[in-house]
């Protein structure tokens, strides 16, 4: 079996933009199916990088029928213990434009039909997730962002919703009125699944449109557009990460279990 020290979930490009050296493509077989496609591991600045497209390679999957348990699944089973989850999403506030990186440390739950849990019959887990993402990689994103000079808002609420449709006008509004920041499609479960397998997670939000309480439909040509202007300045923030992790863990992450099960 492969081993990476570091995974990272997305659509990205950094899988094939060179960064990654001595790269191979592996299958990784799960109790749960079959992952979003295969996964590229390489090596960048002396540590292992899986990376893994959550859509797929050709972003055919869409976000409610993503496999997360067998993602997840498959990323633990390569010994990763971190994981960076780069996504696209919509701005709930004026003073987060498209283009803006964000850095959630909280959401609401708003999906229905996901499958958001490890927790078998005659296996009961109530996993804290109070707060949902790993503080240590948070700080290192935040200073990788400071290496680069970019930009990342911080203490952002993120609202997770089923899609794959976007929302009414109706829904927009109700969203922005509970004081969330940004809204998306794939961070639940994919990060409570993370805590339950105990492995630290971090989201990193390219902005890529105005939600619709601006009065302004949302189009899926306009979110693939931002997305290509920013992602060399996402791929810029990827490179410097690594570098900011600290080799041993002392966040709550790696003991989420001690106190879930009875």
């Amino acid at each position: 079996m492969e081993h990476a020290d570091i995974g990272i979930f997305g659509g990205t490009g950094i899988y094939d933009s060179g960064l990654l050296k001595e790269a191979k493509e592996v299958t990784v077989e799960t109790p749960y199916g079959k992952t979003s496609d295969s996964i590229t591991i390489g090596i960048f600045n002396g540590k292992k990088i899986a990376f893994m497209p959550r859509h797929g390679k050709k972003h055919t999957i869409p976000p409610h029928m993503i496999n997360f348990r067998a993602n997840i699944w498959a990323f633990k089973q390569l010994g990763i213990k971190r994981i960076i989850a780069p996504s696209a999403v919509g701005s709930l506030k004026e003073e987060l434009p498209p283009g803006t990186f964000v850095l959630p440390t909280q959401f609401l739950d708003f999906t229905k039909s996901r499958k958001g849990t490890f927790s078998e019959e005659g296996k009961v887990i109530h996993i804290s997730v109070a707060d949902p993402f790993c503080p240590e990689l948070q700080s290192a994103i935040i200073r990788a962002a400071k290496t680069q000079n970019i930009p990342i808002h911080t203490d952002r609420t993120y609202v997770c919703i089923e899609g794959p449709r976007f929302s009414t006008k109706a829904e927009s509004k109700f969203y922005k009125s509970t004081g969330a920041d940004i809204i998306g499609m794939t961070l639940v479960p994919e990060c409570q699944l993370a805590r339950e397998a105990q492995m630290c997670y971090a989201s990193i939000c390219t902005v890529t449109d105005y939600d619709v309480w601006a009065e302004k439909p949302v189009t899926a040509k306009e979110v693939i557009e931002t997305l290509k202007k920013n992602v060399e300045n996402t791929k810029r923030l990827l490179t410097s990460i690594p570098d900011e992790i600290p080799q041993e863990r002392r966040c709550f992450c790696e003991k989420a279990l001690e106190e879930a099960q009875f």
